[in-house]
């Protein structure tokens, strides 16, 4: 929604002020000069990145339209959840606690967390940790270090399309000029004509520079800025988990550990320790409880 509040404030102030300078909106106008800077953009676009990547940026930008961001049910869910694996870790034998890791959604403890569910990189990141924890021989330095590197590995490749974004925005004000070098081109084929016509071509010509510009500065690079906030905010997730579980194989108890996790939200965004006491030590039905209100 800020997105597009963004691009029409943009439009109104730039063609608002182009108006009351005296100039004309339908000169502006030239369909083709944006079929041959957008279209190139698109081109090399496709050249540049792999299929995946291709389809991952569709996909960040349609996240980054709908600010598809962790909301304070998403932490409250994800502390939850943590919280019973934790206590069930503890009163429950290895082959149980495998048996929840080897099909969470079939568990009762990760159905009373959908949003976590839902994401379904998050929840292998939570198995696979919790699987090595209860192997019992895993030291905290190494899961840390295994979990830092993980979630770099992560973060690089969400991060992909963000910097093809970027890649494309960096491009556009040189695709400006080729699009308004081929209208000069076409303007000098008409160098005998009266100089009405001749300065109306070469007019549509420069649209082409103003067009790659606008495009890279106010929507593409904007754009790209946008995904890379998103995803960080959604990344901010696997680090709550890997507060809480190092906390946890330190001897923290359970309601210590994920309040490691808790502080590891932004504080603007991070709920408070009375809402997350509530669906803990609430159970899980209050927690439920909790999560349709705030919906």
């Amino acid at each position: 929604m800020t997105i597009i509040a963004g691009l029409a404030i943009t439009l109104i102030c730039m063609l608002g002020g182009f108006m009351a300078m005296g100039g004309h909106v339908a000169v502006i106008w030239q369909p083709w000069e944006y079929v041959i800077i957008c279209g190139s953009a698109v081109g090399t676009f496709v050249v540049a990145n792999p299929m995946k990547t291709i389809k991952d940026t569709g996909k960040a930008t349609t996240e980054a339209f709908k600010n598809s961001v962790p909301t304070e049910r998403h932490y409250i869910e994800l502390l939850s959840l943590l919280f019973f694996m934790m206590r069930e870790l503890r009163n429950r034998s290895r082959a149980e606690i495998e048996t929840i890791i080897d099909a969470p959604g079939e568990a009762d403890v990760f159905k009373r967390s959908p949003t976590v569910l839902e994401n379904e990189e998050l929840t292998t990141f939570i198995c696979d940790y919790f699987r090595l924890i209860i192997m019992g021989n895993a030291r905290t330095h190494e899961i840390e270090a295994l979990m830092d590197e993980e979630i770099d590995t992560v973060r690089h490749d969400k991060m992909k399309a963000q910097h093809a974004l970027v890649a494309v925005g960096d491009g556009l004000p040189a695709l400006g000029i080729v699009a308004a070098v081929l209208g000069v081109v076409k303007a000098m084929g008409a160098i005998d004509q009266s100089p009405e016509i001749l300065g109306q071509l070469i007019a549509s010509a420069l649209v082409g520079t103003f067009a790659g510009i606008f495009f890279s500065y106010s929507i593409v690079g904007p754009l790209a800025t946008k995904v890379k906030v998103v995803r960080d905010k959604n990344l901010r997730l696997y680090v709550i988990v890997k507060q809480s579980l190092l906390a946890f194989m330190n001897g923290a108890m359970p309601q210590v550990a994920i309040e490691h996790g808790r502080k590891a939200i932004s504080a603007y965004e991070r709920p408070t320790i009375d809402a997350v006491e509530a669906a803990t030590m609430g159970g899980g039905d209050r927690a439920g409880a909790k999560t349709k209100e705030a919906a």
